[in-house]
Order: C-alpha cells, then structure tokens, then sequence
C-alpha cells in the first residue's frame, strides 16, 4: 500500500518539475529558441491554430528565429499573432518566410524575467510540498483504517520527505542555472 502512495507521489513530483522545465524554457534569455514562440496561437481560416500547425520554426542565428509557412496566405496572421503577443518581437517577412529578430535584453527587463522566474519556481516548490502533504494524508488515512503499522508509516513519510528534498533541490539547481542564463550577457 505504501509503495503506491510514493509512487505516486514521485510521479506527481516529476510532472512538476517537467512542468516547471516547461515554463523556465518559455522565458526569453536573449537567445533564440524555438520554444520562444510555442504559446502563440494564429488565426487559420476561422480557428485558432498553434504556430507549429503553420509553419515551422527554425533558429537562423543566436538572436533570429525564421518561421518558414506552409501557406503563403499566412504571412499577415501569423505577423499579426507575434506581434499582439506579450514578447515584444517584430516579424519581418519575405516571401514565404518570416524572420523574427531578438532585440537584446536590457539590464532592467532581466531582473524583471529573474523575479518571474523565481516565481515559477516557489509555485513549482509549492505544487510539491501539496504532494508530500497529500500523500502524508494518505498514510495518516490508513494507519487509521489499520491497513498499515506507525512504523511503515513512519518509514514511508521519511522517503516521501527525501522524495521532496530532492525535487525541491532539483527545482533549486533549474531555478540556478536559468537565473545565470538570464543574466549572463
């Protein structure tokens, strides 16, 4: 019974780090990088289609992102989308192609992505405490019902506990490193 609840646990820890890997790499560094444009969604004929369902989007050089679309009746759309985004990126187009420069970032609007970024990382850090409570509520739940003994609980909050030390150490190390991507120049 134990070993389902950590199980599951574990697996509810590693989606939030994923997720939390997820986020961090939508936060614009400098660099271009295709995830940069994930989030935008354009108009195609009536519906709202994920960029990557237009065009794919490729990294010409550290700072330029080309978009390559499939329909060359796309050009305004997409233009249009990446503009009305919160990014603050200016597509230029040419023919079937569109290339989105990455102005570079200003010492101000750093520290602004670094508190967004530790941000992230107390929610992510928060997500996992949530875990370790739930499954501490769990064990609590069937030392009641008699189905487990104090110690196998015992034992069992102490490798949820190492479960979260470790995630949180993970989230620690991410939130490490993409605040000196940040702020590396």
């Amino acid at each position: 019974m134990t070993a389902k609840i950590k199980n599951d646990a574990k697996a509810r820890m590693e989606k939030t780090f994923e997720s939390l890997k997820q986020q961090l790499g939508k936060v614009r560094t400098g660099r271009a990088h295709p995830s940069l444009l994930d989030g935008i969604k354009v108009d195609y004929y009536g519906s709202e289609t994920p960029l990557k369902g237009v065009g794919s989007v490729n990294v010409e050089d550290a700072r330029t992102l080309v978009i390559s679309l499939y329909d060359r009746n796309m050009i305004q759309p997409v233009e249009k989308a990446i503009m009305a985004s919160d990014l603050g990126l200016n597509p230029q187009s040419a023919g079937t192609t569109i290339r989105v420069p990455l102005p570079p970032l200003t010492e101000e609007r750093r520290k602004d992505l670094t508190k967004v970024v530790r941000a992230e990382a107390e929610q992510a850090r928060v997500a996992v405490r949530n875990v370790r409570r739930d499954a501490n509520t769990e064990l609590k739940a069937q030392l009641k019902d008699k189905a487990i003994t104090e110690d196998d609980e015992r034992r069992a909050e102490e490798e949820i506990q190492k479960l979260t030390d470790g995630c949180v150490k993970q989230i620690d190390e991410l939130l490490k490193a993409k605040e000196k991507e940040l702020m590396d120049f």
